[in-house]
């Protein structure tokens, strides 16, 4: 027999009930419980690229300052094409237009700690000029020039008072090492990069210490340079070559993302003092984009050229680096009845939760509640169905509509902790909607689609525990989709299918529900169908899910501005039912059909019993 410290490569520590002071990654025998429980060390996340709301003015070579979550930009090229002047303030959430430069222009460099005091310089006007301007957080003022015009630079970051210019092009188109030091009153010239260069990246504390990345040489160069406060030292290259990149940090801890080498790319690496790292891409490749905003571990990236905009986009993306604990999916207590399109008390948590109907097949009315352990039949509904809508919680929870045999239902069943009544039937009968709600007086239907064939409707039907109402539409048709929100009165809807077939296309749309009236807000970033959610409208989960093909693992977190990837499900699945909160959330059933089940943990600092033979 297997002993646990063959088994574990460690000794067992003896312990009454939960081991006061327990560390990460220990092993211990519980006396109370009389088995072996592990603390599984919190799992830490590698870095990732989440959406936010996107800028006001699409544009191209602006320049930023400021911090991830209070940033600056100024300049730049919109689509049109017009250089513009424009300057917006993110706080975070939303950008917020204030006062332009007094001298419109773009690819000019800048730098500034925070978006209230900022210094930008140079660009093209569409000349290439030498003019400087400041910030207050109010409007900009010009102050002295630099000694040399120039464009497609970056900016040495520091402060308004104390930053750093270096290499860019010429009037005449040449590529330039000259750099110059800012005191808060003028430019003066110190020594030279080792390599000219423009379309360069980098960022830094002050005019004493700044990195300087890539660029064009004129060519793609993955060239690296240090600045001590007197001279520039060549370190170790970028893993990839490329010009027209973002940058934020400093001289011995840097993100770089975006770029062009032969096309636009969404690579991205951090610096820490001495070597390059590959991490998490970007969700959208671009060139000419913005940084010198935040830190390696926290940064903004906005603007630039992609695919679908190359005169200019306005997408917003927000870096969260590593070290920052995540959740993470573990294997919880099978169903006793695998199936697909099961519908789930959303508003249920971990430890108690209840499932219902689904497709096994053949359609089934087979209700099931969750303990935190194991799933337990208990009565079964009045109508059989699968791919229903379903609200409430374990002991309050109400499942509407679906599709029965061959046709969809418009039976609504409400559930008191211990059986199944009928009660007053939806408006439209229909199936593969979303459902969200805080117990079986209190729903929300959204979406959905008729039988045969699916063709998505904007239809929504609000429960008040007597009959249902229809009220606001969504902006977008839709089948297959998932919410959250646990409340008939603030809603979240994202996801789904929206073209009429069986085939489908995926849609990453999320839409918000105020009680009054649908707003479209920022889009997941993988469209699918027949996916899952959970959580409320500031903070919820998205797993799992179909993409036309393949069958999807990916979980998304809403942070009630953008979704941000994190921690896949253990076995990619569709036609899940889900419950709980961001923190604690729980997956069960799918295609297959299954019946497994995964609990979700964020942390994911959990103590699991363990046994082994």
């Amino acid at each position: 027999m297997s002993t646990y410290k063959k088994e574990f490569g460690t000794g067992v520590q003896n312990a009454a009930g939960t081991l006061s002071g327990v560390i990460e990654g220990q092993l211990w025998y519980d006396s109370t419980a009389a088995s072996f429980k592990y603390q599984y060390p919190a799992l830490t996340t590698v870095g990732s690229w989440s959406t936010g709301n996107n800028m006001n003015t699409a544009r191209i070579y602006a320049s930023g300052a400021g911090t991830r979550d209070a940033s600056l930009a100024a300049g730049g090229e919109t689509p049109s094409p017009a250089i513009v002047g424009n300057t917006e303030l993110y706080d975070g959430t939303s950008w917020t237009e204030v006062n332009d430069l007094n001298t419109a222009r773009s690819a000019g460099g800048s730098g500034g700690a925070t978006n209230t005091a900022a210094i930008y310089w140079g660009g093209t006007s569409p000349a290439v000029v030498a003019n400087v301007e400041t910030w207050n957080g109010t409007s900009w003022t010009e102050v002295a020039d630099l000694n040399t015009g120039r464009r497609s630079m970056p900016g040495g970051g520091g402060t308004s008072t104390s930053t750093l210019a270096f290499g860019g092009e010429s009037p005449g188109g040449a590529q330039l090492a000259v750099t110059e030091s800012w005191n808060g009153t003028s430019w003066t010239e110190v020594n030279d990069l080792n390599d000219a260069r423009e379309y360069l990246g980098g960022d830094g504390t002050d005019n004493t210490s700044a990195l300087a990345v890539g660029g064009s040489t004129p060519g793609v160069t993955g060239n690296t340079e240090t600045w001590n406060g007197t001279s520039w030292s060549e370190v170790n290259n970028l893993n990839t070559a490329r010009q027209a990149l973002g940058a934020s940090g400093i001289s011995n801890g840097m993100v770089v993302y975006g770029g062009y080498t032969t096309g636009r790319v969404s690579n991205t690496e951090l610096w820490d003092g001495t070597s390059w790292t590959e991490t998490t891409d970007l969700n959208t490749a671009r060139e000419a984009i913005t940084g010198r905003n935040g830190t390696s571990t926290s940064a903004l990236a906005f603007g630039g050229a992609t695919a679908g905009s190359p005169g200019g986009d306005s997408v917003t993306e927000e870096w969260t680096g590593a070290g920052q604990p995540v959740g993470a999916w573990s294997t919880g207590g099978s169903l006793n009845t695998a199936r697909n399109f099961i519908s789930s008390a959303g508003a249920g948590t971990q430890t108690a939760a209840l499932g219902f109907a689904g497709n096994t097949p053949p359609v089934t009315n087979l209700t099931e509640s969750y303990d935190g352990t194991t799933w337990t039949e208990v009565n079964d509904m009045n109508t059989s169905r699968y791919g229903a809508g379903g609200a409430g919680t374990q002991t309050s929870a109400l499942v509407f509509s679906g599709l029965a045999t061959g046709a969809t239902t418009t039976a609504n069943e409400s559930w008191n902790g211990t059986s199944w009544t009928e009660v007053a039937d939806v408006n439209t009968a229909r199936y593969l909607q979303a459902g969200t709600g805080a117990d079986n007086t209190n729903a929300l239907m959204i979406s959905g689609t008729t039988w045969p064939p699916p063709v998505g409707t904007v239809n929504v039907e609000k429960w008040n525990g007597t009959s249902w109402t229809e009220v606001g539409n969504v902006n977008t048709a839709r089948y297959g989709l998932a919410s959250s929100g646990n409340s008939n009165s603030l809603a979240l809807a994202f996801g789904g299918g929206i073209a009429p077939n069986a085939a489908g296309t995926p849609f990453a749309g999320t839409e918000s529900w105020n009680d009054t009236s649908w707003t479209e807000i920022n889009d997941m970033n993988l469209g699918r169908y027949y996916l899952s959610g959970t959580g409320t409208t500031t903070s919820a989960l998205a797993f799992g899910g179909y993409n036309d093909p393949p069958v999807q693992a990916l979980t998304e977190e809403w942070n009630g501005a953008s979704w941000s990837e994190v921690s896949d499900l253990n076995t990619a699945r569709y036609g899940s039912g889900g419950a709980g909160t961001t923190a604690s959330a729980l997956s069960f059933g799918g295609n297959g059909p299954t019946a497994a089940t995964e609990e979700w943990n964020n942390p994911s600092n959990v103590v699991q019993t363990i046994t082994t033979s």
